[in-house]
């Protein structure tokens, strides 16, 4: 126990750069104390002492803000950053050096009994404001998107981010859990698909349009043929569809789909 205290203590100076001394960090981290209360109110729920588990976490909510349910289960190092409005259920599990920030919400879909709240792996990081609901299963090194909404459950290695939360992929890419300034964003990818899709689709529309007689060169004539067709044997309106117009579609149809898909999730 000492040494899992010690690890909570010691993980706030490695990922807060505003923490300075060790008496500020003891005395004015929320986080902390919270953390604290939870452990020894964990402790006596495990022994089966009734209702005194459940005061010391409504008395830590008050004095908090952060609301964790004695029967949660919470590994060492795990930071929660600033903790103003976080929610941890009874039957939530938190793995070792989660980064939590405020306004979090690990909890269920309903009344179903038996495990109904969220397992989160290793070095997870839940962004502010974010909601993990239900009996999921978050992979290690997961980081999840400020305001985000996750239903379903995330392999590791994965981003997750929007409502609700799709995955993407960062492989071979390391971003360090404070960056999330980094996070990516599929709503907008695939807004821009889309305009460019309408874009053109526009130019196509445009080209497809008859060709006034006046603009033409006097030494092409149109023939009377019903194609369109020129004298010269060529086509009056170009052919803008080329390979390479038709590859980007592709493409951008593959990040509307995966977008729509829910990006693997």
């Amino acid at each position: 126990m000492l040494s899992i205290l010690l690890a909570d203590f010691r993980i706030i100076f490695d990922r807060d750069p505003a923490a300075r001394n060790w008496l500020e960090v003891l005395f004015c981290y929320p986080g902390l104390q919270a953390l604290l209360l939870h452990r020894f109110a964990h402790w006596l729920y495990r022994i089966g002492l009734p209702f005194v588990p459940r005061l010391i976490s409504h008395w830590a909510r008050f004095f908090t803000g952060i609301e964790i349910h004695p029967g949660a289960q919470i590994g060492q190092g795990v930071f929660i950053d600033h903790g103003m409005g976080v929610v941890i259920g009874e039957t939530a599990i938190i793995g070792n050096y989660a980064l939590i920030y405020q306004g979090v919400t690990l909890g269920g879909t309903g009344k179903e009994c038996g495990k109904r709240h969220p397992t989160l792996g290793e070095n997870v990081v839940v962004g502010a404001g974010a909601k993990v609901l239900g009996n999921l299963l978050i992979g290690n090194n997961v980081r999840i998107g400020a305001g985000s909404v996750v239903l379903r459950d995330v392999p590791s290695d994965c981003t997750v981010v929007g409502v609700p939360g799709r995955i993407v992929y960062r492989s071979g890419e390391r971003v360090e859990p404070l960056e999330h300034g980094l996070l990516p964003d599929s709503e907008a990818r695939v807004i821009r698909a889309l305009v460019d899709r309408i874009e053109n689709l526009e130019q196509q529309v445009q080209r497809l349009q008859p060709v006034p007689l006046k603009v033409m060169e006097p030494a092409i004539a149109v023939s009377a043929s019903s194609n369109g067709s020129v004298s010269n044997g060529k086509s009056a309106v170009p052919d803008t569809w080329t390979p390479s117009t038709a590859a980007n579609c592709r493409i951008r149809d593959r990040v509307i789909e995966e977008f729509l898909d829910g990006s693997g999730i």
